[in-house]
């Protein structure tokens, strides 16, 4: 009788499958031959069945052949015609009154359950189409989702909890498909598909443990980290033995498969249960760090200003610099977690933009005209305006929810295994994908038309605010280059500087600008470093938009996809270098032409003139930026 060997292998202890192919590639793997005629006429029709040999099946049917025939361990035809995934068949033995929940085999499982084990998801979808039960449980207590939890079959479990099976559905033993992902499957998937799909982190098993326990008893990194992570999985929770996840990972937290983010998360713990400190509840106060975060930059720049504007001697300033650095530097492990961290680029921006105004406004003023003013003003209200909007603006989400999200599973899966491939769906975000889409890891969302994550605006760029975001590095660059302008007009003002400037030593004149006025040296030494960045970082944008009709993801990672292969390189999305910057900033010439626009949020294929494969060499969802 039929004993899955990948079961065999999942059931030790301890050990994880990668997924489903994995499973596949070990089981029921029909070889890539060439196509030749086979003479099926011998067969009976179990045979027939098992090679999908559909007209023998049929001539032995109408024969007289009863569909619900048992053999001698009660197994059906239609246990058979799922395991091998013969759809024609399966619905022709449906057709024929076959019943679909008919319980066989040594684990008196159902069709459906052999289906799953195999992750056959057009098997599922024909039998659940015909009214089969997916919450029955073989002989082993398991029901279908369950078995698809154990063998990592995503797709599957995705399918099942969309057809209204319930994500924390409890087997025999009070296992949840949570746990049997965590204890089984060492792939970010299903673990963090279930979590998206509401499974409770939390509920106990018979003896007590949680999914956390059986990630932890697993050694399984990867759910271990979604559980404490993004699950927000207790850490407390005692098993019947008295075991909790917190003591179980502190025994091991030397060890290699417990990961960084992990083990903050036990240090935290361990301090706010043991610390009655003062200091350590203050470094514990979640707003006192996030203000703390936002106020470090706009001290660190002030104090760097200050200590070079001391009258001591380089060498001395420069150990004074250092200090400050290994101050915050240590300062910052203590207090910043990676969230706090990820605010930290941002929040440079703005302590240095805020400097630049303090020192035009105190030292620069009085020395350029009322013009100079105005434009720098105005400038810099733009500037505020881009950041703004590129901050705190919609980059493209692909929007969801939850009765969507289910929607799109079963629209997929009744396509095939090929609409769940990574090019085609997100298992984050559990939409599909539109065309030049992608999942940004940092904030965990798919975004249209994706160009990359920018750290200085904590934001992704796609394509509602990318537009912005060039008039953003457009409005910096010429307030930095204003500040420069502004500081040599403060400097040939001031006595000491003035005589300085005909000298035609390049060091000396660098020498009497710190000696007029180290502050203003120092702000304008900032706004020249910016203003070189940032003005490198624009032409590159520009190049792409215009030239090569890229974004930055699509230009690193164009090897990924087919279509810009096929194309040899080239973006077919290109539409000229005038159309491309018309297109991209949305020009109509007051309304003398109209450009056609596709809406990337909805946009799925190419155009029909454009030759398109299915996106390829996903290693997976995402790549850094």
């Amino acid at each position: 009788m039929y004993q899955n060997s990948c079961g065999a292998a999942a059931a030790s202890a301890g050990g994880c499958i990668e997924t489903d192919r994995d499973c596949h590639s070990l089981i029921s793997k029909e070889p890539q031959v060439a196509a030749i005629e086979h003479d099926y006429s011998g067969f009976d029709i179990v045979k027939a069945t098992q090679y999908g040999a559909f007209a023998r099946v049929k001539e032995l049917i109408d024969a007289g052949y009863n569909v619900n025939e048992r053999d001698s361990e009660t197994v059906t035809l239609l246990h058979w015609a799922a395991i091998n995934n013969r759809k024609e068949i399966m619905a022709f033995f449906i057709d024929k009154g076959a019943e679909v929940d008919a319980v066989g085999g040594e684990l008196n499982a159902t069709p459906l359950h052999w289906a799953t084990r195999q992750g056959h998801l057009e098997a599922i979808v024909i039998l659940m189409n015909s009214g089969a039960d997916p919450t029955l449980r073989d002989a082993e207590g398991c029901s279908c989702i369950h078995l698809a939890s154990q063998f990592g079959h995503t797709a599957l479990v995705a399918y099942f909890i969309a057809r209204g099976v319930s994500p924390d559905l409890i087997d025999r033993g009070g296992m949840t498909p949570l746990m049997w992902s965590c204890w089984k499957v060492c792939n970010l998937d299903p673990t963090r598909l279930l979590l998206t799909l509401g499974a409770s982190p939390n509920i106990p098993d018979h003896q007590g443990n949680t999914a956390l326990h059986w990630a932890i008893l697993a050694r399984n990194t990867s759910a271990i980290s979604l559980l404490i992570v993004q699950g927000k999985a207790s850490l407390n929770a005692s098993n019947r033995r008295g075991d909790t996840p917190l003591n179980m990972l502190q025994s091991q937290i030397g060890s290699t498969w417990v990961g960084t983010k992990v083990r903050d998360k036990i240090r935290d713990n361990i301090h706010a249960s043991k610390s009655k400190a003062f200091l350590i509840k203050i470094i514990k106060d979640k707003r006192l760090k996030w203000w703390c975060m936002v106020g470090t930059p706009f001290l660190a720049f002030y104090l760097a200003g200050a200590i070079l504007s001391t009258s001591l001697l380089v060498i001395i300033k420069f150990f004074f610099l250092v200090c400050l650095y290994i101050v915050i530097h240590y300062a910052g492990q203590i207090l910043y977690d990676d969230r706090l961290m990820a605010l930290l680029p941002v929040n440079i921006y703005l302590a240095t933009k805020i400097w630049m105004y303090f020192t035009w406004l105190i030292y620069i003023m009085p020395f350029v005209g009322l013009n100079a003013n105005i434009v720098f003003f105005s400038s810099s209200g733009m500037l505020w305006y881009f950041f703004l909007k590129s901050w705190l603006g919609d980059p493209g989400i692909i929007a969801t929810s939850q009765q969507l999200r289910f929607r799109t599973i079963i629209e997929l899966a009744e396509k095939g295994p090929s609409g769940f491939e990574p090019s085609n769906f997100c298992s984050a975000c559990l939409v599909r994908r539109p065309l030049r889409s992608k999942h940004c890891s940092v904030c965990n969302h798919c975004v249209a038309k994706f160009d990359h994550h920018c750290p200085w605006v904590a934001n992704c760029i796609g394509m509602k605010n990318h537009k912005y975001f060039i008039g953003f590095l457009a409005t910096l660059v010429i307030m930095c280059i204003q500040l420069i302008i502004g500081a040599f007009k403060f400097w040939q003002n001031q006595e000491e500087c003035r005589l300085s400037f005909i000298t035609p030593n390049f060091w000396d004149t660098m020498s009497a600008i710190g000696q007029c006025d180290t502050w203003v040296a120092w702000v304008s030494a900032n706004a020249f470093f910016h203003s070189i960045w940032v003005s490198m970082l624009l032409v590159c944008q520009l190049y792409q938009i215009s030239c090569l009709g890229m974004t930055t993801n699509e230009r690193m990672n164009r090897g990924r996809y087919s279509h810009f292969l096929s194309n040899v390189g080239k973006s077919p999305f290109s539409r000229g270098y005038l159309l491309n910057l018309a297109e991209f900033f949305e020009c109509t010439c007051f309304g003398f032409f109209k450009l056609e626009t596709k809406n990337w949020l909805s946009s799925y294929d190419l155009d029909k003139n454009v030759e398109h494969q299915p996106l390829i060499r996903h290693k997976d969802n995402y790549q850094y930026v």
